[in-house]
């Protein structure tokens, strides 16, 4: 096949001649004119026949070939390495741990978006450094970028951005921008946005329990302050304003301590899975009954949660990975707030 019927390079065109022939050899292999294995011609070659410098054609082949589109072998040339991923949408799919939650929300969307994409998953772990060079090394070789924005500082508090983030993830298309779970009010422009409120979020589903919740007296979270994985400060904003403003007694734990004092009439909520874990076996341990002694409610569902009749407070994970997939195939922009929920369960 001469690849030279096929590609058209316009000298009027406001897009640079570089990304014309990236986007005119992707074309044709979505269109069945280029399959794997086929030979593209030489720089040298692509350049005379264009009358485009050797330069401009090289930035082209050097992002195909960063894209993994094309492969160089020495003293053989170019060939085609992709042409059943290619295809389809290709996406790059950023988080920042590996929970049970983060991954919930990427199955759902890998299911939702099932045949349609490719997508690739890639966990920074909350690293600044990390994320920006993951960012900066596919930074053009994906369709859409699809992050979840969360930080943390070298005394392990939680940060939602930093400048030089704001500025990476201002530098993507918009049209190609997805930020998930946490918002940053500071990027701009017509993007898709799926988010969680934290503050008020956990404040309107305690407001949901509050029947069971004021039986209780005193109200007390377990709130990880310095963690590996640190979370928004805005979810202890939210539950100190629902505490306050209905005058519930309350305590903030950095954890649940091996021998934490426990008194009939307390009601933990948890965050991390393992003080979880830790206060349910103490309550056992010291003969309390869950949900009559004491009451539990534990922050993010999981199917063992629902398993074992731990009350939650959590954001629907499945929703924000469908509707994160479905606005991209729909091709809609906006905000949405995902929804969380007040989950009754036998442990409040």
């Amino acid at each position: 096949m001469d690849i030279f019927n096929y590609i058209k390079i316009k000298e009027d065109s406001r897009v640079p001649k570089y990304k014309q022939i990236v986007d005119a050899i992707i074309d044709n292999i979505s269109a069945g004119n280029l399959k794997m294995d086929d030979k593209i011609p030489s720089i040298n070659l692509f350049s005379e026949e264009y009358l485009l410098s050797r330069d401009t054609v090289e930035k082209a082949y050097n992002i195909l070939k960063e894209r993994k589109v094309i492969l160089s072998i020495r003293g053989k040339g170019y060939y085609i390495t992709r042409t059943k991923l290619i295809s389809k949408v290709n996406i790059l799919f950023l988080i920042n741990k590996l929970s049970s939650y983060k991954l919930r929300i990427y199955n759902s969307f890998v299911n939702s978006i099932s045949g349609k994409a490719h997508t690739d998953l890639h966990i920074y772990h909350c690293e600044e450094d990390l994320f920006l060079n993951l960012l900066e090394k596919n930074r053009g070789a994906y369709d859409f970028y699809v992050i979840m924005p969360h930080f943390k500082t070298d005394e392990l508090k939680h940060v939602s951005f930093t400048p030089e983030v704001i500025k990476a993830i201002d530098g993507i298309p918009k049209n190609k921008l997805i930020i998930m779970d946490n918002p940053i009010s500071k990027i701009k422009g017509a993007f898709i946005e799926i988010y969680q409120d934290f503050e008020n979020d956990i404040y309107n589903a305690l407001q949901a329990g509050l029947t069971k919740i004021s039986k209780y007296e005193k109200l007390i979270i377990a709130y990880p302050e310095n963690s590996v994985y640190p979370y928004p400060k805005r979810i202890l904003h939210g539950f100190r304003k629902f505490c306050i403003e209905h005058s519930i007694d309350f305590e903030v734990l950095e954890e649940i301590f091996d021998d934490i004092v426990l008194r009939k009439g307390d009601l933990f909520i948890t965050i991390g899975e393992s003080d979880l874990v830790n206060l349910v076996n103490q309550i056992r341990n010291q003969e309390f009954t869950l949900g009559e002694d004491i009451g539990v409610i534990s922050y993010n569902d999981t199917p063992l949660k629902q398993l074992l009749g731990i009350t939650c407070i959590s954001t629907d994970f499945r929703a924000m990975g469908e509707t994160a997939a479905h606005m991209i195939m729909d091709k809609k922009k906006g905000k949405v707030k995902n929804p969380f929920n007040f989950i009754d369960r036998n442990s409040l």
